[in-house]
């Protein structure tokens, strides 16, 4: 999973969670409403100051998101497991 991938998905899930539209939170984010579509869907990677402006319009902390894509992230990481055995 890319990490733009998993900040549009928690994104739209925090935008929805609270019945809002793009529009909405574009403009309270002084954002274009295509561009966040994108971030939203993956398609664009928003910079830092455009991240911490959308989180701010959504009044979510961006340590909450980035927390919250962490853990998506490393759900869906294959952990590789190595055998040891002994010839003893």
């Amino acid at each position: 999973m890319l990490l733009r991938d998993a900040v549009g998905q928690q994104l739209r899930a925090s935008r929805i969670a609270q019945s809002r539209t793009l529009r909405d939170v574009a403009k309270e984010a002084r954002v274009s409403l295509g561009y966040l579509s994108e971030v939203e869907r993956g398609q664009k990677e928003a910079s830092s100051e455009l991240l911490a402006s959308i989180c701010n319009a959504l009044n979510i902390q961006l340590s909450s998101l980035l927390i919250d894509v962490t853990t998506q992230i490393a759900s869906t990481e294959k952990v590789a497991l190595t055998v040891v055995t002994s010839d003893a």
